[in-house]
């Protein structure tokens, strides 16, 4: 590693005015100690967000379930009260990475990195839940924005993030054996609330960011079938090809496990 400057923030606005230049913010560290190993990554400074406390928790009203950005994978997947209220959100939780990663890697730094095969977009995306920052609240449908890239400025931080409770909701996931990460994940849910009524789904890891399969919610719309579902034939042209899958299996995958995420509801 390059040498740095460590940051032990008490609160969000500290960690803000700290974010400046090539200064990094560290939540669980599962992506950016990992590449500061292998130097792909040489920032200035660290301010580790585990020091301010507020970022952590849990929160439900019934009608929504809020995770604070700090929030463990682990905790989520445990959580009664997400298990309660949405939960494909707890099963999702319960399938990232290992045990270890679980433990480490957090809700908010998952979002905030945005890897093209992360498990937590696709439940953003497909439940159209809101992210909450130290500036403002932004939809889903806002949030990402390409490989690696979303819609937070340079000095903005994920406080939490807020998942309307749906009607009914799946997620159906092909790993890729090794990483644990998404060859294909696909999020199915009916959702209710003004303004996001209907269905919604999100696949990762098989394009370079999250994204909404509209045909398959087209498709849903008419008919929330299985059959439904599987008979979409999903476009190949943008999605990724590489050695773990060929564009076109990925196209396949999609409608396969949006057919399995449906029928997972009953």
């Amino acid at each position: 590693m390059h040498a740095f400057k460590y940051h032990r923030p008490s609160s969000v606005n500290d960690a803000a005015a700290l974010a400046k230049g090539e200064a990094k913010l560290l939540a669980g560290g599962q992506t950016l100690v990992q590449t500061m190993k292998l130097r792909l990554a040489s920032p200035s400074d660290i301010i580790d967000l585990g020091t301010i406390k507020d970022l952590a928790g849990i929160k439900s009203d019934g009608k929504a379930v809020s995770i604070g950005a700090m929030t463990r994978h682990a905790d989520v997947a445990a959580s009664a009260d997400v298990a309660s209220r949405i939960k494909a959100l707890a099963q999702l939780a319960s399938w990232i990475g290992d045990r270890q990663v679980r433990n480490r890697g957090t809700i908010g730094g998952s979002l905030a990195n945005n890897d093209p095969a992360a498990d937590y977009p696709a439940a953003v995306l497909g439940l159209g839940a809101t992210v909450h920052t130290n500036k403002r609240k932004i939809a889903a449908d806002d949030f990402f924005k390409g490989m690696y890239e979303t819609a937070l400025a340079a000095d903005e931080i994920i406080t939490a993030v807020s998942f309307p409770a749906p009607k009914k909701a799946a997620y159906m996931k092909f790993p890729q054996p090794a990483s644990r990460f998404a060859l294909v994940g696909v999020f199915v849910a009916q959702t209710t609330g003004k303004g996001n009524e209907g269905v919604r789904v999100a696949v990762t890891g098989a394009a370079s960011h999250v994204h909404r399969a509209k045909p398959i919610e087209d498709a849903l719309a008419k008919s929330f079938t299985a059959d439904a579902a599987k008979s979409v034939k999903i476009p190949a042209g943008h999605l990724n090809s590489d050695l773990h899958g060929s564009a076109e299996y990925r196209a396949h995958l999609v409608s396969v496990l949006a057919a399995r995420a449906v029928a997972a509801m009953g």
